[in-house]
């Protein structure tokens, strides 16, 4: 996909210079941070989904029924008076 940025004189200035600091182009800069960027929200949702499961568990586990021990046979429980 190619984008189009529109950007002061200067700062493609400093960016070009930065991007040859680090041997790679501006688009490889580009590419970078929206990888990057694109990951950290990956790892953001992941961490929500984590939080959520985390407080149903302890939902779940807060009520909680205990109920008897006793047990029933299908033929009890259908059994026909």
């Amino acid at each position: 996909m190619n984008v189009t940025l529109t950007l002061e004189d200067e700062v493609v200035r400093k960016v070009r210079r930065i991007a040859a600091e680090r041997d790679t182009t501006v688009t490889g800069l580009v590419r970078q941070y929206l990888v990057k960027l694109s990951q950290e929200e990956s790892e953001s949702e992941a961490d929500r989904r984590a939080r959520v499961t985390a407080k149903l568990d302890r939902a779940f586990d807060q009520f909680k029924v205990h109920a008897s021990p006793r047990t029933w046979t299908r033929a009890e429980l259908y059994e026909r008076k």
